[in-house]
């Protein structure tokens, strides 16, 4: 019952983070409110499933450039919803690089503080 809740939770943060970035990227387009939570349960589901495989598999870089390397991740995790997601358009790879730093930023300062939440 708790992973459900946690699925629910950064499905609604994912939304708010894609939305901020449409907000403040210029060259990144989301939809509409339906399309959008679409596109926060795809990028849910690459963040839940791809996104534990790719960390396994790059680990001696992610060593390498001290956690750095993650944000390689992310940015390829949010090509992967610009390519799985008609709702999401980016336009370039500087918007990709923008609007992964904002999505990055928002889902690591609300886990944080969700995860001392789930521990009371």
């Amino acid at each position: 019952m708790r992973f459900i809740g946690r699925f629910i939770f950064h499905i609604f943060v994912n939304g708010v983070a894609i939305l901020i970035a449409n907000y403040f990227v210029p060259g990144f387009f989301a939809g509409g409110l339906k399309s959008l939570g679409v596109a926060a349960l795809i990028l849910t589901i690459i963040n839940t499933v791809v996104k534990p495989i790719l960390k396994l598999l790059t680990g001696p870089l992610i060593l390498l450039t001290f956690g750095l390397f993650v944000l390689i991740i992310n940015a390829a995790s949010l090509y992967i919803l610009d390519i799985a997601s008609q709702a999401i358009t980016i336009q370039g790879i500087q918007e990709l690089a923008i609007a992964t730093i904002i999505i990055s930023a928002i889902n690591f300062l609300v886990g944080a503080s969700a995860k001392l939440g789930y521990k009371k």
